[in-house]
């Protein structure tokens, strides 16, 4: 297939802008709610209401205008280990009425959960591959935004003992999703809805972190919806994973099939339940009774209408704590707040999210300086964005078996990063497969990551790869 001209890529681009637009804040669940009980700071420039929610976006009901990017342009990362280390130390610049987020994201391997924290801090600091278990330890990144900072606990892949011995994984992959939990303020759990076999439910892992901590607010957020073609699966989807319930209220999906001489149309039917006094100031999404709702259709072609339905309007039961017995019949997480639908990897409705986080910042110290992107040292992030690299050139599990040592980290004349690093493979097939015919995947590699870390670093990088047997 040929490559896409700049017109075709300007035009892909402009498509994109469209949809973000007219999809607005892609927020499902009890926007109403979230409105009368925490009514948007003046400094942050969007409203919720369910106009612009992720249901309306389904339905087709007119969004309001998203508002600009957030924030100022991110930080870079310090290039000396000391320099990053004196900004960790430093006394935090914080107003005189801060705000503070801790935020953890936790999901399948390979959900997208570092791209997402990229996203939301504006620049690549974590690891991003196709391969399952690329990120190898928790991480922090940190995003400041006027009064307010919130910290993004990055977490390994909820994983389980025998995949962890398979991969030849840390003990800490284990371990760090746990630890983040337990020092959230909040839990976002990340759902891959491209890939078809793991979509439909909450694996047990994830399961089991959600029951030990039920008293930490958490939020579904379903990813990757962009690859899906028929949207209305992610109305079943919502209902599957959250078992019918958003925030104590129980959500109703019917479907119906119609069928004539070319095809057959599926359409969805969605009620929730909400107190009298909410039914008045929605004329334009779903009009609810006591005895009736009024539902919306979503057939395959894209096409709404209103449909009436009889549905009692019933309220679910407050959330509660389940036990291992309970979680062998559970799909989903009947305990989610809120759900969000996006696209990470494009950036479509980050800041949707974005600004949701901001708002449930609570007062309280800030746990470092504005000018801290995260945590990890300078030498971290180029471990792992070179075997992020790893990852995508070499087969199977051989890229797990590679050792990485830095042999020189010095500053050039000009001002430029010097680094140097020795790559330990076990076997000689390894080396040549990492090195390549006339050394071109092992110089691809080079290439790619030394410009991911001149974007992290925002100085020249001069990277040498070089690639030995284990002694």
């Amino acid at each position: 297939m040929a490559a896409p001209t700049a017109a075709a890529a300007a035009a892909q681009a402009v498509c994109w802008a469209l949809r973000a637009a007219a999809a607005g804040p892609l927020l499902l669940g009890t926007a109403r709610v979230l409105a009368s009980r925490a009514p948007p700071a003046a400094a942050l420039p969007a409203r919720w209401s369910r106009s612009c929610s992720a249901l309306g976006s389904i339905l087709g009901i007119p969004a309001e205008k998203p508002a600009g990017a957030l924030g100022r342009h991110p930080p870079p990362v310090a290039t000396s280990k000391e320099e990053q280390n004196r900004l960790l130390r430093d006394q935090p610049d914080q107003p005189q009425k801060p705000k503070v987020l801790r935020i953890a994201i936790i999901g399948a391997p390979n959900a997208g959960k570092s791209t997402l924290s990229n996203q939301l801090l504006g620049r690549k600091v974590f690891p991003v591959s196709q391969k399952v278990h690329t990120t190898r330890c928790k991480a922090e990144g940190v995003v400041t935004y006027e009064d307010t900072q919130l910290i993004i606990l990055d977490t390994p892949g909820l994983t389980n003992p025998l995949k962890a011995k398979r991969h030849k994984l840390e003990e800490a992959m284990l371990r760090d999703p746990w630890d983040s939990m337990r020092h959230a303020d909040l839990v976002l759990v990340l759902v891959d809805v491209s890939d078809h076999w793991t979509r439909n439910c909450l694996s047990k892992e994830v399961l089991k972190c959600l029951s030990r901590f039920p008293q930490i607010p958490s939020v579904l957020v379903l990813n990757k919806v962009d690859l899906l073609k028929k949207k209305y699966i992610l109305l079943e989807l919502v209902t599957e994973l959250t078992e019918g319930i958003v925030n104590g209220k129980k959500l109703e999906v019917r479907s119906a099939f119609k069928h004539n001489s070319s095809s057959s149309a599926k359409s969805l039917q969605i009620s929730q339940a909400s107190p009298p006094e909410n039914r008045a100031r929605e004329p334009c999404c779903l009009q609810e009774t006591d005895q009736a709702q009024q539902g919306s259709s979503l057939d395959n072609s894209g096409d709404t209408r209103a449909s009436e339905s009889s549905l009692p309007a019933e309220e679910a039961q407050g959330p509660k704590r389940y036990g291992p017995r309970d979680l062998k019949n559970m799909k989903g997480w009947p305990c989610f707040q809120e759900i969000f639908m996006l696209a990470a990897l494009h950036g479509e409705e980050v800041d949707t999210l974005k600004r949701y986080l901001l708002m449930q910042a609570k007062p309280g110290p800030w746990e470092f300086h504005s000018g801290v992107l995260t945590s990890q040292s300078p030498q971290e992030i180029c471990d792992n964005i070179i075997r992020e690299k790893i990852l995508e050139y070499l087969p199977l599990e051989v890229p797990y078996g590679v050792v990485q040592v830095t042999e020189m980290w010095e500053e050039g004349p000009s001002g430029e990063l010097l680094i140097v690093q020795n790559l330990l493979v076990p076997r000689k097939s390894h080396m040549m497969m990492l090195i390549g015919r006339g050394g071109k995947v092992i110089s691809r590699i080079a290439q790619e990551a030394g410009q991911d870390l001149m974007n992290v670093f925002l100085c020249d990088v001069c990277l040498k790869l070089k690639v030995e047997m284990k002694s």
